[in-house]
């Protein structure tokens, strides 16, 4: 399976990099592949550091302005025009995707992402990881939304929230139909 990860670049304490670094092993040893934002540094190398130590494989998809940052040896590099198209690309190219701790331009992946899924323009499954209770706050806004009657269809059919890696495998698997 091809799982699109959405994260930070950023360097940040262990409390976010350990829990990043065991989902990327985790992805890795499951024989998955990770499509991400293609960036070696912050926790968008910690994944990638996991995923690919535990044999996996890695697609980033990265941006002219980023290409400094770019990871060198991955397994496929795609350098889209802008941010839009990389977006894009990145849901193109997976089956499923996982919205973990970042800034604004995380959010801005995940919001694109649900509007998407809520338009039913993709039916993957998205997870949102809420790492350190990181997501606390927006769990609770989406499920205002869905009790004030914002959201067209359920919260569940739009997104799984879940608190660690596994949980957050293990539903994508079982969407996937993965034994």
């Amino acid at each position: 399976m091809n799982i699109c990860v959405f994260l930070s670049a950023a360097d940040l304490p262990e409390h976010y990099t350990r829990p990043a670094r065991e989902f990327g092993e985790l992805i890795g040893k499951g024989g998955h592949t990770l499509v991400w934002g293609g960036s070696d540094s912050g926790l968008m190398k910690v994944v990638a550091d996991g995923v690919q130590e535990a044999g996996g494989r890695l697609v980033g998809v990265s941006v002219d302005f980023l290409g400094a940052v770019a990871r060198p040896g991955a397994d496929e590099m795609v350098v889209a025009k802008d941010l839009a198209e990389r977006k894009a690309l990145l849901l193109a190219k997976s089956d499923a995707v996982v919205i973990m701790v970042g800034g604004t331009g995380t959010l801005d992946e995940a919001t694109e992402i649900l509007e998407l899924k809520k338009h039913a323009l993709h039916a993957k499954p998205v997870v949102l990881l809420n790492t350190a209770g990181f997501y606390d706050g927006l769990k609770q806004q989406f499920r205002r939304m869905d009790a004030d009657g914002f959201l067209p269809l359920p919260l569940t059919d739009l997104v799984f929230f879940a608190e660690d890696g596994v949980s957050a495998l293990a539903y994508l698997e079982e969407s996937a139909g993965v034994q």
